[in-house]
C-alpha cells in the first residue's frame, strides 16, 4: 500500500466570514453559512476539485481540549500552491476581485508534476489571515 493522492489540509482562521469571501472570490467552493454564530459548527471548508482546506474557527482552535491539530498551530500558518487552470490575465483579475495584494511573481518555479521536475510560473500573495499562497500556472494548464 502507499499514498495514492492529497485529500485535505486543515488550518485556523482568525476571521471565517473574511477567509468565505476571498476564497469565495477566487472560485473556491465554499459553505452555505451566511454569519457565524455560537450554534454554527466550529469549523467550515473551502473546496476546489477533489481537495479542501478545513477551516477551524477561534470557538475550537482556541479550545485546549482540541488536540487533533499542530500544536503550535495559529491563523496565518498556511503555506499552499495552487494549480491556475487559466492565464495570468485571469489569475491577475481573481486576485485583484478578491482584494489580493501580488507579492510576487510571475516567477519560474518547479512545481509537483513530473516529479518535481515540470516548471511553471507562479504568482504569490496572501489570503486575509496572511496564509502564504502560491498560483502556478503550467504552460499545459492556461486557457
Amino acid at each position: 500500500m502507499s499514498v495514492s493522492g492529497f485529500d485535505h489540509v486543515a488550518i485556523p482562521v482568525a476571521d471565517p466570514e473574511a477567509m468565505i469571501r476571498f476564497y469565495g472570490a477566487l472560485g473556491f467552493r465554499v459553505p452555505e453559512l451566511e454569519r457565524f454564530r455560537e450554534e454554527d459548527p466550529p469549523y467550515f471548508y473551502v473546496q476546489f476539485g477533489d481537495n479542501k482546506i478545513n477551516m477551524h474557527t477561534p470557538r475550537l482552535w482556541k479550545k485546549d481540549a482540541f488536540t487533533l491539530r499542530g500544536p503550535t498551530a495559529r491563523p496565518g500558518c498556511g503555506d499552499f500552491c495552487f494549480v491556475w487552470g487559466g492565464s495570468e490575465g485571469s489569475l491577475r483579475d481573481a486576485l485583484a476581485s478578491a482584494g489580493a495584494e501580488i507579492i510576487e511573481g510571475p516567477v519560474p518555479r518547479a512545481g509537483g508534476r513530473g516529479g518535481g521536475k515540470a516548471m511553471g510560473a507562479s504568482v504569490y500573495c496572501r489570503d486575509p489571515d496572511r496564509n502564504l499562497l502560491e498560483f502556478i500556472i503550467y504552460p499545459d494548464s492556461s486557457g
